[in-house]
Parts: structure tokens; C-alpha cells; sequence
């Protein structure tokens, strides 16, 4: 009797230190283009509704911290979420986009209609990044590791980017490619975190608040 409780005992342990973290891409931005200086768009009107969406999604799941990049597309997507769970955005700076410094940003689904050489170019894969793939991934993952650390046995949401969260689940699922799939407008992306340091994809591309709207990126 006194082994099984020891046994039941170290599996509560195990539980209470396994975390739950939610990748989220943000909304959908505007086109931005400056002669200068980063890009850095804000959400277009879209983006404004899915990440409304996105919260109400959320409302009912126990968020114990909520975490975003320093763009503002980012920081947009995570508002919503903010005020309806009443909780402090905090900003890491290691989870932001690869283009954070371009000077324009362009939605992929335009440069896919247009067939722009950016497109064709992340077509054959190649990496159009400011850092090299695997000095990016490093960013990512440590930067996400650190806000693991933080957060042991909580549910923790991070408002991020498509080139992050490829990234972070390539690591994960230990896939070659650095850019591999393509996240949905205010998609979640779950990933279960033990303190071992063992990590599990929970799930990919998680649309459900978008299904039936318009705001999905092929309108369904």
C-alpha cells in the first residue's frame, strides 16, 4: 500500500511540474512599405476580429501567463486575450519574426496571388531570414525554453509568428526543414512540456475559433 502511494505520489509530482505551452500566430497584418526603417504593421481590420475571436476561444481554459513578441501584429493578437483573462502581457524579444527589421512586410497570401519573386524564392525554401536558419532556431528555441523554465505546471500562451513557430515545432518534432508548414492566421499550436526537458506537439494549426467566419486565409 505505502509503495503505491509513494507510486501515485511521484505521478501527481510529474503532473504538477508538466506545462502546457500555447504557440499562437498573430492576426492578419496590413501591407506596409517605408523607405526606412522596419516595417513593423499593425493588424488589419481581419486580424483585429480573429484575435477577438481567438480569445473568446480561450476564455474558458485557465491561462496562467501570457507572453508576445515585441511586434506589433504580435502585441495586437495578444490584447484581447490580456483583457479578458485580466492578465499582464509580458514581451520577449527571442520570439520574434525573422523579417522583424525589414522595411516592408507583405501578407504571404499577396505574394502568393502576385507570384512575387519572395514567393518563389520561399518556394525552393530557400531562407530569406536577417539570421542563418540554424542561429534563428537556436533564438527560438532558447528563448522559448526560458519562458518554459518560468512557468512550470501552468498554461502559458505566447503570441508569436509563423517563422517562430515552424521553428519551435521543427525542433520538436525533429523535422530538417526550417520552414516546413504554414500556420493559420491566429492559429494554436500546443506543445506539452515536462521538466525533464522532453517536449510533445499536442497539436498543429488549431482553427476551430475561425471555422465558418470568412477570416480563414483560403475563406472556407
Amino acid at each position: 500500500m505505502q509503495r503505491e502511494k509513494k507510486r501515485f505520489d511521484r505521478i501527481v509530482d510529474r503532473l504538477k511540474r508538466l506545462m502546457e505551452l500555447l504557440l499562437i500566430r498573430h492576426g492578419l497584418p496590413e501591407k506596409v512599405i517605408r523607405e526606412t526603417g522596419p516595417a513593423d504593421p499593425p493588424l488589419a481590420g481581419a486580424g483585429l476580429k480573429q484575435a477577438e475571436l481567438l480569445a473568446a476561444y480561450l476564455e474558458r481554459e485557465q491561462i496562467d501567463a501570457l507572453w508576445t513578441s515585441p511586434l506589433q501584429r504580435a502585441r495586437q493578437t495578444a490584447a484581447p486575450l490580456a483583457a479578458l483573462k485580466g492578465l499582464d502581457v509580458q514581451v520577449h524579444d527571442g520570439v520574434a519574426e525573422w523579417d522583424r527589421n525589414a522595411s516592408e512586410y507583405i501578407p504571404i497570401e499577396e505574394l502568393k496571388e502576385s507570384n512575387s519573386e519572395a514567393w518563389q524564392a520561399m518556394m525552393r525554401g530557400e531562407w530569406v531570414g536577417e539570421l542563418d536558419p540554424v542561429t534563428f532556431t537556436k533564438l527560438v528555441v532558447d528563448s522559448i525554453n526560458e519562458i518554459i523554465d518560468q512557468h512550470r505546471g501552468q498554461r502559458v500562451a505566447v503570441t508569436c509568428h509563423g517563422g517562430v513557430i515552424n521553428s519551435y515545432i521543427g525542433h520538436v518534432l525533429e523535422v530538417p526543414k526550417h520552414s516546413f508548414f504554414q500556420p493559420e492566421y491566429t492559429s494554436i499550436h500546443r506543445v506539452m512540456a515536462a521538466s525533464s526537458g522532453v517536449r510533445s506537439v499536442r497539436t498543429v494549426n488549431e482553427i476551430a475559433h475561425l471555422r465558418g467566419t470568412g477570416l480563414l486565409s483560403d475563406r472556407p
